[in-house]
Order: C-alpha cells, then structure tokens, then sequence
C-alpha cells in the first residue's frame, strides 16, 4: 500500500512567497519556492539557518507570525486550496491533517499546565463530546506511544519536570494525538545531546511507518536528511536549490549549494578536509540579483548574476536551479 501511496501527491506548493514587512524593509523568507511531499514519504527540507525551512511549514500551517503574510504561491493539500480556506476551517485541519513538531519543546509545552491538560485540550477541541474518561484513557495511549515510561503518574507533571527528550517526546505525542497526514518536524533534536537525538529520531520513525503518515524532516544535518528521509528538498535563501532521491542526491549532487553542504560533512570514505561555503547567506531584505549562491558560487558566470535559474528536470525526479549543474556533476563524481 504505501509503495502505491508514494507517488500519490499529497502537498503540492508552487510558487509560494511568504515575506516579512518590517520597520528596516521586507524580508523576502520565502520567495517562489516549488515541491510537493507525497503520501507516506519522508521528505527532507535542508538549508542553513535563515533559507525559508520553518517558514515554509508555518506558512502550510497558515500560522505564519506577524508581520509576516503569504503573498503570492499555491498550497494545495488532498487537493484543496489551503490559501482559499477561512480560519476556522484552518483550525480543523491543524492537527487532524496537518501537525507540527517545534524546535525547543521547552517553549512549545505551556509551564502553567500539566500534560494530561496540554493533551486533553488538543483531543477535546476537535472531539468536543469526549468525555473525561475517554480522553484519559487518550492520554493514556499517547505517553506509552512514544515511549514515556510510568504513564498515569506522569501525566500529571509539569514540562518542568522532564527531561529534554522526555519533553520532545511529550511534543510529539501532542502532534500525533489527532492521527495527523502530514506531519512537520522542526529541527526536532537541535536541544537535545546526540544519545537522545537517535532515540527520537528512531521514534519519529517508527510512528511513521506504524501511522502510515507523510514526515517533512526540517534539519540542518545532512546527517539526519541521509538517515531520515527518501527524498530530499534543498532550500537557500528563500529559494528552492535542487530536489532529489536522497541517494541521488549525496552520491551526484548537481547544485553547487548542495555540493558545499554535503563537502562539509565528514565521511568515512572521503579523506580530504572538511570545506566550508564561503561568505554569509544575503540579507534577504535586498537579495543578490540572479542566482541568490552566486556570490558563494565558485562556478558563477555572467549570467548566474543576471538572471535567476529555474527549476528542471535534469534527471528522473532530479531537479536543479542551476545553470552550471553539468559542472557540478562532474565534480561530485571525481569526488568519489
């Protein structure tokens, strides 16, 4: 079944520019982005800190913080017109269709109330005839879901009270409370030390399979992205680089943005140095013209500065924003 679901679009975004109007000018975080996430797949979405990632999710979401607003762009979820749809209709899906991990559980969890009243309020506000018990015996199902042990006594702890990975994992029960389809998580390990990151991951991606959900994994790790996901989505300052099988895209990289990121990750097969991207990413208020790398880009010409790239098929389901990607391809290939 989810061999067939795997080619079944379930997100489709085209074009989708999500911009911040700020005192110091507009901020242009996502800015004509292209991908779809297909049912039951782990799709990764990678970049540096400040490419669009968590922008884009919140703009899925339709819960992008002021003063930011969705300008311009399709999302279509099952089909439907996300954009089109009021707020109300917004707050029946979130959570039933489409949920959120955030990054620091920390600040995610409210400290006032206990997790069985975080969980219960989740459960209740779309099955507002559930009673006490039946969302108490919920709760119940969720904790020992993800794994937190000695469930009926914790449930009536604060967040204080638990651990990093103890609170992430109470976030993720939250997220999977209502069976989501898609579900988004937001550099879910960045806070936590590298024995429970693998736990959590290992987690996620059990619930996964055992769900039949679609996971879009938002990281900087190309660690993770190797790890996590079958395919993957490369964002760089508001723009989509390159999408790609995950195993295409680490053994033939053909966006030079992806090449540096890849080159900065150490490998037991490669015995060359660690590089690093030169430079910073663009202030996103006045972006580069043309290709937004190209002032990173050691393969930049005339025309990368003139005129932005858009994206093609290059290969089977292997799409590039680049003009030079026959160049890249050769250099990830000697690389090996």
């Amino acid at each position: 079944m989810e061999k067939n679901n795997m080619t079944e679009t379930l997100l489709k975004i085209e074009g989708l520019k999500t911009y911040f109007f700020t005192e110091a000018g507009v901020v242009k975080a996502v800015d004509g982005i292209t991908f779809d996430v297909r049912k039951g797949e782990s799709l990764g979405l990678v970049g540096e800190s400040g490419s669009g990632k968590t922008v884009t999710a919140l703009s899925v979401l339709r819960i992008v913080p002021k003063p930011g607003r969705i300008v311009e762009g399709k999302i279509e979820f099952n089909g439907e017109n996300l954009l089109s749809k009021s707020e109300k209709e917004m707050q029946s899906m979130r959570g039933r269709e489409v949920a959120i991990i955030f990054q620091d559980p920390s600040s995610s969890l409210n400290p006032v109330f206990n997790v069985e009243r975080q969980l219960r309020d989740v459960l209740t506000a779309h099955e507002k005839k559930m009673s006490k018990e039946e969302s108490h015996k919920k709760i119940l199902e969720l904790m020992n879901l993800v794994g937190i042990p000695e469930a009926e006594f914790r449930m009536r702890e604060y967040p204080h009270q638990f651990s990093g990975g103890m609170k992430q994992r109470v976030a993720i029960a939250r997220a999977l409370a209502l069976q989501p389809t898609l579900l988004f998580a937001d550099e879910p390990t960045t806070a936590l030390d590298v024995t429970i990151q693998a736990q959590v991951l290992d987690l996620l991606e059990d619930l996964k399979k055992k769900m039949g959900m679609s996971l879009v994994m938002i990281t900087h790790d190309m660690g993770i992205i190797a790890k996590m996901t079958t395919r993957v989505v490369v964002m760089y300052a508001g723009n989509t680089c390159e999408i790609a099988k995950t195993e295409d895209l680490y053994e033939h990289p053909r966006h030079p943005y992806t090449a540096s990121l890849l080159a900065a990750v150490p490998r037991l097969d490669r015995k060359k140095t660690l590089s690093i991207i030169p430079g910073n990413i663009p202030n996103l208020i006045e972006p580069p013209s043309g290709c937004r790398f190209h002032p990173r880009c050691e393969f930049a010409t005339k025309k990368c500065e003139e005129t932005p790239p858009v994206l093609e098929e290059v290969e089977a389901d292997h799409f590039v924003a680049c003009y030079e990607w026959k160049n890249i391809t050769l250099k990830g290939e000697s690389s090996k």
